[in-house]
């Protein structure tokens, strides 16, 4: 058996044409937002949700004119999950592994943000890692080690309304879900990746990938219309878990938030989340 050479999902990156406005709509669906983070001389900041494990990025521009990192191309067309950050504590020990297997990092590179607090701006610094797209089947992807985490892990931050825990995945609509789901066994072994109803699923450390066909993500959320118009590869819905489905569904019901519901699993639609099938599960 192949070990893992990431220890899983480290956050997801969201991105949103009016960061206020997501604020608004990602506090509306019950989730405590950070303050606002400002990327060193780049035209992009960011609002985050920080779970007990893992978080949510909002991404958006601030000045047009400034270095966007191409998210102003993702936005012509639409907003929502544009890709994510594999977790890693030690990005040169990671690079060597996947150097190892084959692969071609990029880095480590340090990068920090200012993070706008009442009391003055912090600096979170992060180390990461670039992954080429050709070796990232079907997603846009990097790595991320936290060098300041005591920053941007406050306990008052991982206190949500919904009752939200943890990141748990996202779900990819792809046109060949088992051949992309098979390149990721160089990230997290050989035996990471399983079949499921419409397509595959690696399991990243106690989070996942799922790829499936756009009929095995009609399947998987019901109640999407048409929905999405966009072609594959597409990352579509995240998944995060909370502690008790039905608290979620009744602060969802007191915002006059549609959602669906199938037992434990809960699914909120892309006009209510930025542009991505949002999804609750039970912790």
């Amino acid at each position: 058996m192949t070990p893992p050479a990431l220890s899983g999902i480290d956050h997801t990156l969201v991105g949103v044409r009016d960061l206020d406005s997501a604020r608004a709509h990602w506090a509306r669906l019950g989730f405590t937002v950070t303050p606002r983070g400002r990327h060193i001389g780049w035209g992009t900041a960011n609002y985050c949700v920080m779970l007990e494990r893992g978080y949510i990025e909002l991404l958006g521009i601030l000045d047009p004119a400034q270095f966007t990192n191409n998210l102003d191309k993702f936005l012509e067309t639409r907003e929502g999950l544009m890709g994510l950050a594999f977790a890693s504590d030690d990005p040169a020990a990671t690079k060597a592994r996947l150097e190892a297997r084959g692969l071609h990092p990029d880095g480590p590179k340090d990068l920090k943000r200012y993070l706008e607090l009442p009391e003055g701006d912090v600096l979170p610094e992060f180390r990461l890692l670039f992954l080429p797209k050709a070796e990232t089947p079907d997603l846009s992807a990097f790595v991320c080690c936290h060098l300041t985490p005591e920053l941007v892990r406050r306990p008052a931050w991982l206190d949500h309304d919904n009752g939200a825990v943890a990141l748990r995945g996202i779900t990819v609509i792809s046109e060949q879900p088992d051949k992309s789901a098979s390149g990721y066994r160089a990230y997290f072994g050989e035996d990471a990746v399983r079949a499921i109803p419409g397509g595959a699923e690696v399991a990243c450390g106690p989070e996942s990938l799922r790829f499936v066909t756009r009929e095995g993500f009609a399947a998987l959320y019901p109640g999407q219309g048409s929905w999405p118009p966009f072609p594959a590869p597409l990352p579509a819905a995240m998944t995060v878990t909370v502690r008790e489905p039905s608290r979620t569904m009744t602060h969802l019901w007191n915002r006059a938030i549609r959602a669906d519901r199938d037992g434990d699993r809960i699914w909120v639609a892309p006009s209510e989340a930025n542009g991505l099938v949002l999804e609750f599960v039970k912790a």
